[in-house]
């Protein structure tokens, strides 16, 4: 564990020095090799025979895979949209360097992949045709080559297909207008690959430049506007794009100039991978900078054609305020509810909208009670989420398995039902867990992809946690073991559970000794619960109630002296932590915690042994104490908040929070183990409201406790996230964690009984380390002592003229990718066959 530190801390670093302050670059976007190589199409405005945008042309000719292809191949013969880009985008990036008469192996190497492949990758057209965006844009990209001069020879066996694709695309363009408001993105907005036997007026194209002087926001589409017409209105947005994109030389296929939006996807990024523990004052101070914007905020009026970027950056918005205590309203995101253009624009192209609709229903779940705006938004985009998601699409190809498993995951599983860590390790697996919106290509799609620095830190993050995890789990099961609490012979034996559901509910940087005694606390709980259940006598229980309450265990013997004397080390381990950490003595408020949950376990053993039926009122003020939730998180608060006054933390009554915490959880256990205490004769809240309502029936209770949860639900989110509360925010973030763990064992069925339901979750959480996806190539080396690399400048050059200027014993870098891994860099001696042309 100790060796990780370090990396860790220098990763920090360079995240901290070189990332976060660059957050307006557009380098953390995924790149797109097809509009990286339209920008290097361009011309300089002085010397006409050099790139305008020389990173870009340098980018295609280091970026080729090794099998000839530039772009995203995974080989997954459900992603067929990734594949067909590929595909456009080769022949683009073939076209750009024959433009330039630069790499000529490279395009070599590109006819060669296409060649090949070009049947496999056409024959896996769904439903006898392709998308719309590979009708368009495939045969437009199959013209420029030829007209380029470049002999693309596709196999027999696709003419067919080739044919299809080009009559398909003469009915589109017949068909459909320029910009037609029925199509989500219009014909204009893929002007490069449109035919120069369609004629487009260069008035059309000025038409309908944005402000910021782009084509609908597309690289490529902007570049063959500027190429078309020379009008330079265009080239404040293709600049602005180059070189915030200088880093790396490629350009995303979609970019909205808007420093906040890329701000807010940063933040977002490092709260769901779990990492800003380590970025704290920057995540605040761009939170507190935000806020001031939107409290000053004008309403404007939004283009149809920008719904998606802004719907986009208004709902994280208000996910991350909402979720850092800052009061922001609904409205600021619920605004396309009263638009009927808006909401019929989104209806008609749900599929390109879906990610969209994904954090509109994520804002959802922080709902506050009377927030009529916000269950209409989770109404709405719900419909078309489960619509996705049963296969309503019209077209598979625009989402992908990924997006559709994370769409299938917030419909699935509650917010409340998960577990911070284990949401951060999907956060890092899934390839499109950081989708924004969809481009004009369906997979493209810009995002906050995982940046190599980042998911490394987080993997390593993760992996760290974990190793630390397992020591705390050896410690926790040695001390069950020791006090004989895991070999009472009867009951649940629940040491790994509870270890796993206190280590992985909450992301706050809690202590080991908070993990530590907060899981003993619950294998106490669970112990003694069953004990009172179904194996003491009740002259041992009222014995061992009794001498709770004395804090003496004089007279006891088996099972209920053992389970005093771990009660009593577990009290004086908790008094001893916090007078060390605080200065604070806890001991009355231990002893009297303990003692009134004692007592209401031997008030419901002693109804249920005598067959009694309390009113639903009494049995509830009972069963919300012997659930035992503030017993985990009252002490705690006292370890995470140590300079807060003992009265503000833990005071009777009890805060609204807890006593809100302490009744859900109540119900929530209720509602998944009515049938189990039925059989068994115990007392339960869903039961005793069928007693109470004759006319009732069992569908009828459970709704009105599900009622009941959802109107307290929101009353509990409001104390939680309420900045202006009596309690410190580390003690709201820990009744979170705990109504977390409560809603994940009984969200759908009582998974805390189960001996085999939770295996899986906790081999995830503390064992088996992630599987991210194929990062981007690595960082460069640091450049090591001796001879520079030579760069070779070539103007109107053939490859090989350029291996000619080399002495044959010169060093130069050599680089070399894989498509099954990461990029290597190297220094190595000069080799013809391996070098790469660097433009200056």
């Amino acid at each position: 564990m100790e060796f990780q530190k370090p990396s860790i801390q220098s990763l920090v670093q360079m995240i901290k020095r070189e990332i976060l302050p660059n957050m307006a670059s557009c380098s953390f976007l995924s790149s797109s090799p097809y509009d990286t190589a339209w920008l290097a199409m361009i011309p300089d405005l002085h010397q006409r025979d050099h790139p305008m945008f020389k990173d870009c042309l340098n980018w295609v000719l280091h970026n080729q895979n090794e099998e000839g292809f530039w772009g995203d191949y995974d080989h997954d013969e459900h992603e067929m949209s990734g594949e067909v880009e590929c595909l456009a985008s080769t022949l683009v990036c073939m076209i750009v360097l024959k433009r330039w008469h630069v790499g000529s192996p490279l395009i070599e190497k590109g006819l060669k992949f296409i060649h090949e492949n070009m049947e496999l990758l056409l024959s896996r057209k769904k439903q006898g045709k392709f998308p719309r965006w590979v009708t368009i844009i495939l045969p437009g990209m199959v013209d420029l080559a030829h007209a380029s001069g470049l002999e693309v020879i596709f196999p027999e066996s696709t003419k067919h297909l080739i044919e299809d694709l080009f009559s398909n695309r003469r009915r589109i363009l017949e068909r459909e207008k320029l910009v037609d408001k029925n199509q989500y993105y219009p014909l204009l907005s893929y002007h490069e690959a449109l035919p120069p036997a369609y004629k487009i007026s260069h008035e059309s194209i000025l038409e309908h430049l944005d402000s910021n002087g782009s084509l609908f926001q597309s690289p490529s589409a902007t570049a063959s506007a500027y190429l078309a017409t020379g009008n330079e209105a265009c080239l404040p947005y293709l600049r602005f794009l180059a070189s915030n994109c200088a880093s790396n030389g490629t350009v995303p296929s979609l970019y909205l100039v808007d420093e906040e939006l890329t701000k807010l996807s940063m933040v977002y990024q490092l709260v769901r991978l779990g990492l800003t523990e380590y970025f704290d004052q920057e995540k605040d101070e761009i939170l507190a900078q935000i806020y001031r914007n939107y409290k000053h905020e004008k309403p404007i009026t939004k283009s149809i054609h920008s719904i998606a970027a802004e719907l986009y950056k208004d709902c994280l918005r208000f996910w991350l305020l909402r979720m850092h205590g800052y009061r922001v309203s609904p409205s600021s995101f619920c605004w396309f509810l009263d638009s009927e253009e808006v909401r019929d624009h989104i209806e008609k192209h749900y599929e390109f909208f879906s990610s969209v609709l994904l954090h509109i229903y994520r804002a959802s779940t922080l709902m506050l009670p009377d927030e009529h705006q916000l269950e209409k938004a989770r109404t709405f985009s719900k419909r078309f989420l489960e619509k996705i998601t049963s296969g309503g699409t019209r077209d598979d190809s625009i989402i992908s398995l990924s997006h559709r498993r994370m769409i299938e995951h917030e419909l699935g599983l509650p917010w409340m039902a998960r577990l911070d860590h284990l949401e951060h390790r999907m956060w890092m697996e899934e390839k499109d867990a950081c989708v924004l919106w969809m481009g004009k290509f369906s997979c493209h799609r810009s995002s906050l992809v995982h940046n190599q620095d980042i998911v490394q830190l987080a993997l390593q993050n993760f992996v760290l946690r974990q190793s630390v995890y397992e020591m705390e789990l050896d410690i926790v099961k040695r001390w069950s073991e020791t006090t004989g609490l895991s070999k009472m012979g009867f009951g649940r034996e629940k040491t790994t559970y509870s270890y796993f559901a206190v280590a992985t509910s909450i992301s706050l940087p809690c202590n080991s000794d908070i993990r530590i005694v907060v899981a003993k606390s619950a294998i106490v709980i669970t112990v003694t619960d069953d004990f009172f259940d179904m194996e003491g006598s009740l002259e041992d229980l009222e014995k061992l109630t009794d001498a709770v309450q004395r804090w003496d265990g004089e007279g006891l013997s088996g099972h209920a002296e053992t389970i005093f004397k771990a009660l009593d080390n577990l009290v004086a381990d908790f008094r001893m932590k916090c007078f060390k950490q605080s200065g604070k003595d806890i001991k009355e408020n231990l002893q009297d915690i303990w003692g009134e949950t004692f007592r209401s376990w031997l008030m419901e053993a002693k109804w249920s042994r005598s067959g009694g039926a309390p009113p639903t009122q009494e049995y509830l003020d009972v069963g919300k104490t012997s659930i035992a939730a503030h017993v985990l998180v009252l002490p705690s608060s006292c370890l995470v908040s140590p300079t807060t006054p003992l009265h503000q933390l833990w005071s009777k009554p009890y805060q609204p929070v807890t006593k809100l915490l302490m009744t859900i959880t109540r119900l929530l256990n209720d509602i998944q183990s009515y049938r189990k205490e039925e059989k068994e004769g115990k007392l339960n809240f869903v039961l005793l409201y069928l007693k109470e309502n004759p006319e009732a029936n069992i569908e009828d209770s459970i709704k009105f406790v599900q009622l009941l949860l959802d109107q307290m639900k929101k009353e509990f989110l409001q104390h939680v996230l309420d900045e202006l509360s009596d309690l410190p925010e580390p003690s709201r973030r820990l009744h979170l964690g705990c109504l977390k763990v409560f809603h994940m064992f009984f969200n759908s069925s009582n998974r805390y009984d189960s001996d085999m339901d939770m295996l899986h979750d906790i081999q995830k959480a503390l064992a088996v380390p992630p599987r991210v996806p194929k990062l981007k190539p690595p960082r460069p080396l640091p450049e090591r002592p001796g001879p520079k690399p030579q760069v070779f400048t070539t103007k109107n050059r053939s490859r090989q003229s350029a291996l000619d200027c080399f002495p044959r014993k010169s060093f130069i870098r050599y680089q070399t990718s894989t498509h099954s891994g990461p990029m290597k860099r190297w220094e190595k001696m000069y080799k013809p066959s391996s070098v790469r042309l660097c433009l200056t």
